[in-house]
C-alpha cells in the first residue's frame, strides 16, 4: 500500500492515519485535538461538489476539512 494525502481518498474509503505534518504547527496540534492521530482508521463520508470540504469520521466523531488542510495527512487506505 502506498501512502497518499486525506485529500486524494475517495468517497466511501476507510484509511489509516500514517502522519500528520509537522507545519503547520497550529493545523497539527488542533488535528491531533480532534482526533486525528497516526494509527488511527478515519472513513471519507462526503466530498464537496467541488472537493472542498471533505466529510470523515473518527471513532465516533463527524469532521469537516478543508481540502488544503487534508493535504498535510497521509494515509492509506484500507
Amino acid at each position: 500500500m502506498t501512502a497518499i494525502p486525506l485529500s486524494a481518498a475517495n468517497s466511501g474509503d476507510r484509511c489509516l492515519v500514517l502522519e500528520v505534518a509537522q507545519n503547520p504547527a497550529e493545523l497539527k496540534s488542533r488535528l491531533y485535538a480532534l482526533g486525528v492521530i497516526p494509527g488511527v482508521a478515519i472513513e471519507i463520508l462526503r466530498l464537496a461538489p467541488l472537493g472542498d470540504p471533505v466529510q470523515i469520521k473518527v471513532g465516533g466523531s463527524f469532521l469537516s476539512i478543508r481540502k488544503c488542510d487534508a493535504e498535510i495527512i497521509k494515509v492509506e487506505v484500507q
